[in-house]
């Protein structure tokens, strides 16, 4: 047996590059180019990183060219032949694709939630917001904190419920969903749904302006968004707590717009038997490849340019400056959760007027906190 013999140099091109898209782990990658200047060179040549991030993420398709924003007039080169500088260009996008493949699958995770953007529907606005899923916990002060949809008397009809990520460019793993248990309704009923999908996707108009247009309570038109994921269909139990979905595959999201779909209802509120979905707390956990990385969409199929700065550098997407390192740190509050005790006298108001919907809440502390326990016990799935 002849020892130190290159595989490389013995087989085609083509198997070598069967046997290298094994690798899973882009540092793997670097390290394969770092053994001697011949592998170094094969690695380039024949892209394989950028083979790497297509076979991880099927998204990438829909990349037209990377850019790198500092390389000024695609730096062209004074001498020298086409071939090297046919071999600059491919250097310089190998560079760029080995930094793609780290963020995809190494920076670190984070929530990815930037902000809530509209619900298909809401019962009592603003009380019921979807802003309010945005906060971790189901009560905040005196007061619950959810977002309840409107009454309807087919348990069918689905909800859905947009977000807008950290950036255009993220990596989406974990969708978690928690329903919310009004625990101050007899039994304490949970308001979950049947079921949960999600879509990932882009906006039509690039004019941040235009976002203006989509407004909560009403379900933004078909043709605002374009969705290029569709995840399957999760069961979502009736429970009150987080239930996590993983995702089948780490999605890449290019435009930086996800929608949860709910769909069935299974619980009736007793005061108008109408089917209710309610949600105290939606996180989705990733990774941003923003600043490093930024995409800007060409038309709406989906083509996009990918815009790499190497001066920059991976940052965790945190939606709350005070906790940049925990996945499950509070959030950004929207403007509509700052004035939490003007709304909790609004849904006195409420109550007062009739309004009884599932909103509908007793704030005296000691009656509230003794029945917390009793009506637990006493609810019926």
């Amino acid at each position: 047996m002849e020892l130190g013999k290159d595989f490389l140099d013995s087989l085609d091109i083509d198997t070598s590059v069967k046997v290298l898209m094994y690798l899973d782990d882009p540092c793997d990658v670097v390290r394969v180019g770092s053994v001697s200047h011949f592998w170094r060179d094969f690695v380039i040549s024949n892209s394989v990183c950028k083979q790497l991030c297509l076979r991880l993420f099927p998204q990438l398709s829909s990349l037209v060219r990377v850019v790198d924003i500092t390389d000024r007039a695609g730096m062209p080169a004074e001498a020298g032949s086409s071939r090297s500088i046919e071999w600059e260009h491919e250097d310089r996008e190998h560079k760029i694709y080995a930094s793609l493949a780290w963020g995809l699958t190494s920076s670190e995770v984070s929530d990815c939630i930037s902000e809530a953007i509209s619900a298909s529907s809401t019962d009592n606005y603003p009380e019921e917001s979807i802003h309010n899923t945005l906060e971790p916990m189901d009560r905040v002060g005196r007061r619950a904190s959810y977002w309840s949809s409107s009454g309807q008397r087919n348990p069918a009809v689905p909800e859905k419920l947009t977000y807008k990520l950290v950036s255009d460019f993220c990596v989406v793993t974990e969708i978690s969903v928690q329903p919310f248990q009004a625990f101050f309704q007899a039994y304490s009923p949970i308001y979950s749904a049947k079921a949960v999908r999600f879509r990932m996707g882009h906006q039509l108009f690039s004019d941040d302006s235009d976002s203006d247009q989509i407004m909560e309570g009403t379900q933004p038109a078909d043709n605002q968004f374009v969705w290029t994921y569709t995840s399957p269909e999760f069961p979502m139990a009736q429970e009150n707590s987080l239930q996590k979905f993983k995702l089948p595959q780490p999605v890449l999201c290019i435009g930086g717009f996800l929608q949860i779909e709910l769909l069935g209802r299974v619980q009736t509120q007793e005061m108008d038997g109408l089917f209710y979905i309610c949600v105290a707390h939606v996180q989705v956990v990733g990774r941003s490849l923003s600043p490093v990385f930024v995409a800007e969409i060409l038309d709406p199929s989906g083509k996009f340019i990918l815009k790499y700065n190497p001066k920059a550098k991976f940052s965790a997407p945190c939606a709350g400056e005070d906790h940049p390192d925990q996945v499950h740190g509070t959030p950004t509050v929207a403007p509509e959760i700052v004035h939490r005790q003007v709304r909790g006298w609004e849904q006195i108001l409420n109550l007062l007027r009739g309004n009884l919907g599932v909103g509908a809440y007793d704030f005296d502390d000691e009656h509230h906190e003794s029945d917390d326990e009793e009506l637990a016990v006493q609810f019926i799935p």
